[in-house]
């Protein structure tokens, strides 16, 4: 029973790599953010009277978590709030309830991100290939199972990410790009990455 089960898992893992390197080849290549392509990107408000901000204004005196699309990431805010660093979530459009519908999943405040700068510089879009990929009907099951259905409007093809960004002058500490819908960052990593802002600045000022 024990070498069925096995082969089964083998072959399983088999055909899902062989599906991930066919919709691989369909999925543009990620390009790097710099500061500069984000600390200029106008984002507004979604509660009471809409608001425009410059998007540096999140992050330049305490550093910051920012997540397009990650929803999961609200059960990191305890401990963001430990270290004085912010969490924040942007979304590429306003659809519909969409925003509405998410806030209850996430504890920060929301920003709309309308020219998706944080989901560039340059912008993947997985397209309907991507459900041939087993990882996005896991990913998918998980969010439904906690009751979060995403967007199925608009632009919902556009993949999103994550950044840690330091005060000041620091810089981009974490960036971590979707390589499919609802692939997660590294809860340990986005941890790992805030706890070095204050550790920085103290060493940017003692120099």
């Amino acid at each position: 029973m024990g070498v069925v089960v096995n082969a089964v898992a083998t072959f399983g893992a088999f055909i899902t790599g062989i599906m991930n390197f066919f919709t691989d080849l369909f999925l543009t290549s990620p390009l790097k953010a710099t500061i500069k392509h984000l600390e200029e990107t106008e984002l507004k408000t979604l509660r009471g009277e809409i608001k425009t901000l410059k998007a540096r204004s999140l992050w330049e005196k305490t550093g910051a978590v920012i997540m397009a699309e990650a929803a999961e990431l609200s059960s990191l805010k305890p401990q963001l709030d430990e270290l004085g660093v912010p969490l924040y979530a942007l979304v590429k459009e306003d659809v519909g309830t969409e925003v509405q519908n998410f806030r209850p999943y996430f504890k920060g405040e929301v920003f709309l991100d309308e020219k998706r700068h944080f989901y560039g510089p340059r912008e993947r879009k997985m397209g309907l290939l991507g459900f041939m990929r087993v990882g996005v009907w896991l990913n998918g099951l998980r969010a439904f199972q906690k009751g979060f259905m995403g967007n199925v409007l608009g632009e919902g093809f556009v993949l999103g990410g994550v950044y840690v960004i330091g005060r000041g002058q620091q810089g981009i500490l974490l960036e971590h790009r979707e390589i499919e819908f609802g692939d997660k960052v590294n809860i340990g990593d986005v941890i790992q990455a805030a706890r070095r802002i204050p550790q920085e600045l103290l060493l940017l000022e003692n120099k």
